[in-house]
């Protein structure tokens, strides 16, 4: 039963983050609190003309607490809770649906699979198990396919209360964090499939879940990975999001006969225009850097080149600098060099520092610490690197010219 007359035996006031809630406590309840993995029901209590929002439900020593706003007016007045019906119904297709997937996950990678951890609300099903490698697309598809065949046999989903020992003969399997008594919730759907100890919400048969499907695998820990899956009309919901995805690709690409070729030549045409571009940025990187080269000032018999210069991106920044090592190297009488480049990249500010290993011993200076010193307040950034290369990004890009002032003024000390 979602819906009940009941009365309050019970309530207190808590504070959390300066918020100010109650916690209820009722004679009876239809409210299922927070436990293996399933969220805790909301709903209402009507009081007369009052309605009063349940927004979460746990437990707590053996009582289950009722969360809400505010209070009814009468205390002492009966109520009637009623639970969230769509929230709850959602909620116990995807727990439902957690079984199914875990039995799966068995048949298809092995019996070593074992639940790690779950969360079941009215959105999605995560599910974490043990694994050792990631799972191929064959698998996915493999899982999900025996989980909606299940779906489709519509079998009856059984709950026995029976004694521990009496359950883990059957083969039930107990689930991860969970504490039993010597008498178990058993939940069973087809002997042959999914037997497991459980004391959540479940639909009467399978049928009802309609359809699962699996949004993402991933890795959460060393040996653990992570499924998140949609059931019911979720699964609706998301399959509609995907078709609509699809159909705007297609509408994109002026709906092409072949969608899959058309892609795979997109992607190639791409990957060949990006060679082709890279091959001309490292050609104008190359003649820009030639450029600089004659720009050397010598300071305190330092080279010296400070620039504000025009690239696409802060690596193209850093490796115009980084390549200007052999020339200013080779520079007879000069062997110490400072560089600083800088560039408004797509309204950012983008910076690099350049010297070289004796400049670090004469002078003490060092790229990160010019970066961290002369740099990042100026354009509101930050950035790091090597001692003698690094880099930094900011907000302000109006500075630029004032970055290059300030790092030359570090050789005339």
């Amino acid at each position: 039963m979602l819906e009940i007359p009941t009365k309050i035996v019970k309530y207190r006031k808590v504070k959390a983050k300066g918020k100010e809630s109650w916690q209820v406590v009722l004679e009876a309840t239809p409210f299922y609190a927070e436990s293996g993995g399933q969220v805790g029901d909301t709903g209402t209590l009507v009081s007369g003309a009052e309605t009063i929002a349940i927004i979460d439900t746990k437990k707590e020593n053996d009582l289950i607490i009722h969360f809400a706003e505010r209070l009814p007016s009468d205390m002492k007045a009966p109520v009637i809770a009623k639970v969230d019906k769509a929230k709850r119904k959602a909620t116990e297709n995807h727990h439902t649906a957690t079984h199914l997937l875990h039995a799966a996950l068995r048949k298809v990678l092995g019996t070593h699979v074992a639940q790690k951890g779950s969360l079941n609300n009215d959105q999605q099903l995560r599910f974490d198990f043990s694994h050792f490698a990631k799972m191929t697309e064959e698998e996915i598809v493999a899982v999900e396919k025996l989980v909606n065949e299940k779906i489709r046999e519509n079998i009856p989903v059984v709950i026995k209360q029976l004694p521990k020992e009496e359950a883990l003969k059957l083969g039930a399997m107990a689930l991860f964090g969970e504490k039993y008594g010597d008498v178990v919730r058993v939940v069973i759907i087809d002997p042959t499939y999914s037997i497991e100890l459980c004391g959540g919400t479940h639909v009467g048969a399978t049928g009802e879940l309609g359809l699962f499907r699996i949004r993402h695998e991933s890795a959460v820990a060393a040996g653990v990975r992570r499924i998140e899956a949609v059931a019911g009309a979720a699964a609706e919901a998301y399959i509609d999001e995907q078709l609509a995805l699809l159909h705007a690709v297609r509408e994109a690409l002026k709906h092409p006969k072949e969608l899959q070729r058309t892609v795979e030549n997109l992607v190639a045409e791409t990957a060949e225009l990006k060679k082709k571009l890279e091959k001309i940025e490292a050609r104008q990187l190359a003649a820009l850097g030639q450029g600089l080269l004659t720009k050397v000032e010598t300071i305190e018999g330092i080279s010296f080149i400070g620039e504000v210069v025009e690239v696409g991106s802060g690596d193209a920044l850093k490796k115009l600098a980084f390549d200007l090592k052999p020339g200013l190297s080779a520079i007879a009488g000069q062997p110490s060099y400072l560089v600083v480049l800088a560039a408004d990249v797509e309204g950012k500010a983008s910076v690099a520092v350049l010297l070289d290993d004796k400049l670090v011993e004469t002078h003490k200076l060092q790229a990160p610490a010019i970066i961290k010193e002369q740099i990042a307040p100026l354009i509101k950034g930050g950035g790091g690197g090597q001692k003698t290369l690094a880099t930094a990004g900011g907000q302000e890009t109006g500075q630029l010219s004032q970055v290059i002032q300030n790092v030359k003024a570090l050789l005339k000390k």
